[in-house]
């Protein structure tokens, strides 16, 4: 296909074709992929959700809160992850972490 001759708004039409075809494509290749898993667990006698359950950890639960802001007890941090606004700003003022543990 020669893509010079083709007009901007030829070009526009084609490439949302091509986009819609694209999705219509990968959905049909999912269909496809889960059909054949589902033939193959079913073959051997296994459930999916025991072969996809293989090797995935489960949550075990929440973490206990280790910080509290003493001036909101409603603000809260576990310690995991990014720290909150009010942490940063407790500790940009130069004052210890040791007084906001629980």
């Amino acid at each position: 296909m020669d893509l010079s001759n083709l007009s901007l708004a030829q070009l526009r039409q084609l490439q949302a074709d091509i986009s819609k075809q694209m999705k219509t494509r990968e959905q049909a290749e999912l269909t496809s992929a889960r059909e054949q898993i589902l033939a193959i667990a079913q073959s051997i006698g296994v459930s999916v959700k025991d072969l996809v359950g293989t090797g995935i950890r489960a949550k075990t639960g929440t973490v206990a809160v280790r910080y509290r802001n003493p001036n909101n007890a409603s603000q809260q941090w576990t310690g995991r992850g990014r720290q909150p606004n009010w942490v940063k700003e407790w500790a940009a003022a130069g004052k210890s972490m040791d007084l906001l543990k629980v």
